[in-house]
């Protein structure tokens, strides 16, 4: 059995977690509810006929229990010991012995050990969900508990997934349970996605059959140090068993040339074709991509076509406008009504009726207000003397320009801002056109703005599909994010490779293509 797991996110558009025992630490205690129920209804019944007392056993748990959904568990248990009661209903007293009834007091005693001791999270296994997300790569959350939200709350996990599929949703949608593949299944149909382009990550026998049935790519499973529970896994039919998230790769989408990708004008049918029947949402930068790129940022102004564009987009579809200047400059530039706006890179937020976003890794930022003016006068200072070098204060960020510095000062700009950042090592530096940029040192960018968004939107998949029109390297994050779940258009044919799937010339074809789509929505 292998030992180590790849995602390539050129092949896999979405992975299909459980939640106990992959995210949480939670299976623990559905195990130690489950031997208490079941030991207490043997004991009692053996008093009552006579029948030898044997206990429940680990063995039992992963065959019988593990991974179904809370009345199959106790019926397949049952099952195996020869005992038949009535199925009973949903709301039968945890007293009733019935498989309802014994489900039920299962669940009771899981939330009673859930109440008094929390929920811890597995750390890796979060991580590598934020790391899927920030290729590119949808994450979806399945389990037949119907404790889900409570549990993810518990875990202050409620805003990871985009996606849930649980005990609840099952039964709402008469999906089977666990080995049966359905919910997996439903899971990624939610993103538009066939088992052939997804993955299924789990630590439960039954799990890993249901996605070998469902002929999932890849079917991944999860042991933490039990060799029991390892050997089962591999039994099952896994395609990599790993006791840790270090041994699972992601490997990036590859960037193509700018000049061999699609005309997004020439394929407007194809994208039409593939956004029928979605709710769409538009997400643009400024600078490059509704105005010309320019020598000064104060110069670029948006047209009054542009702007009659945006009003049409606007009333017939969502739009946010992500740039890297200030929320409140981008804002006043184009100047339309219902737009959200991000600033800094997203990291400002303003919503279509002008009140801020506050939001707590939004409001985070503020830290770094100190670093940032320290910065910026020494920047000041240091390039007092360079013809054409403008250094523009954002509230989030430092933008040193030079798109006007004589091409044998650059060195001078450079060595300035190499000089300056190791005095603020909670700023990074970045680079875009003719342009350096001091940012917080915070896991954020372009592609974690337009997820929450989509989230401050409430438009998930499947039935939303995002556009993205980007010129720079700063959006090439965005074009990553939605690389398979919408569709990316970098703006000019001239720059480094990108991950967006087709292209425009330039401002021009933008409203063209803006135009079209406005059209096609109303």
């Amino acid at each position: 059995m292998a030992d180590v797991c790849e995602i390539d996110s050129d092949s896999i558009d979405a992975v299909i977690f459980d939640l106990d025992g992959v995210i949480t630490k939670t299976a623990a205690v559905h195990r130690e509810a489950w031997t208490r129920l079941f030991n207490e209804y043997l004991q009692s019944r053996s008093e009552t006929t006579g029948e030898e007392f044997r206990p429940f056993e680990a063995t039992a748990y992963l065959e019988f229990v593990d991974g179904k959904p809370r009345y199959d568990g106790v019926a397949s248990f049952l099952e195996s010991r020869g005992i038949e009661v009535p199925w009973g209903t949903d709301d039968d007293s945890s007293d009733a012995e019935t498989v309802c009834g014994l489900g039920n007091r299962k669940n009771g005693y899981f939330l009673e050990t859930l109440e008094s001791g929390g929920v811890e999270q597995y750390d890796a296994a979060v991580d590598f969900v934020r790391t899927l997300q920030a290729n590119g790569i949808a994450t979806a959350l399945i389990s037949s508990s119907r404790n889900v939200d409570e549990v993810l709350e518990a875990a202050d996990l409620s805003d990871l997934f985009p996606v849930q599929v649980d005990g609840n949703v099952a039964a709402e949608l008469g999906l089977r349970g666990k080995p049966d593949p359905a919910v997996f299944v439903e899971a990624a149909s939610r993103f538009g996605v066939g088992a052939e382009r997804a993955a299924v990550v789990e630590d439960a026998q039954s799990g890993v059959q249901a996605g070998r049935a469902g002929g999932f790519r890849v079917v991944l499973g999860v042991n933490r140090g039990d060799e029991l529970q390892a050997a089962e896994l591999g039994a099952a039919g896994a395609t990599a068993v790993v006791e840790s998230f270090a041994q699972v790769s992601v490997t990036k989408p590859s960037p193509a040339p700018r000049s061999s990708l699609p005309s997004a004008l020439e394929e407007l049918e194809q994208i039409r074709s593939r956004v029928a029947g979605h709710d769409l949402v538009v997400f643009l930068d400024y600078d490059g991509v509704l105005t010309p790129i320019v020598s000064h940022p104060d110069l670029a102004i948006l047209s009054q076509d542009m702007r009659l564009v945006l009003q049409e987009l606007v009333s017939v579809v969502p739009v946010a406008v992500v740039s890297g200047r200030d929320v409140n400059d981008v804002r006043s530039k184009v100047d339309v009504p219902g737009i959200y706006y991000a600033g800094s890179h997203g990291f400002d937020i303003i919503a279509p009726d002008g009140i801020p976003v506050h939001d707590d890794r939004l409001d985070a930022f503020h830290t770094y207000l100190d670093s940032l003016g320290r910065a910026t006068r020494d920047l000041e200072q240091r390039l007092a003397t360079v013809d054409g070098s403008q250094i523009e204060r954002k509230k989030y960020a430092i933008a040193v320009h030079y798109r006007r510095v004589a091409e044998s000062d650059y060195p001078i700009v450079e060595e300035a801002v190499r000089a300056v950042a190791p005095s603020v090592p909670d700023l990074r530096v970045t680079t875009g056109k003719k342009i350096f940029e001091f940012r917080p040192d915070f896991d954020w960018d372009k592609g974690r703005a337009l997820q929450w968004l989509q989230g401050e939107l409430d438009l998930h998949p499947p039935r939303v599909e995002p556009l993205y029109l980007g010129d720079d390297t700063t959006d090439e994050d965005a074009f990553r994010v939605i690389r398979n779940l919408g569709l990316g258009i970098v703006v000019g044919r001239d720059g480094e490779d990108s991950l967006a799937r087709y292209a425009l010339e330039n401002t021009n074809e933008v409203r063209s293509f803006l135009a079209s789509i406005a059209e096609a929505n109303r």
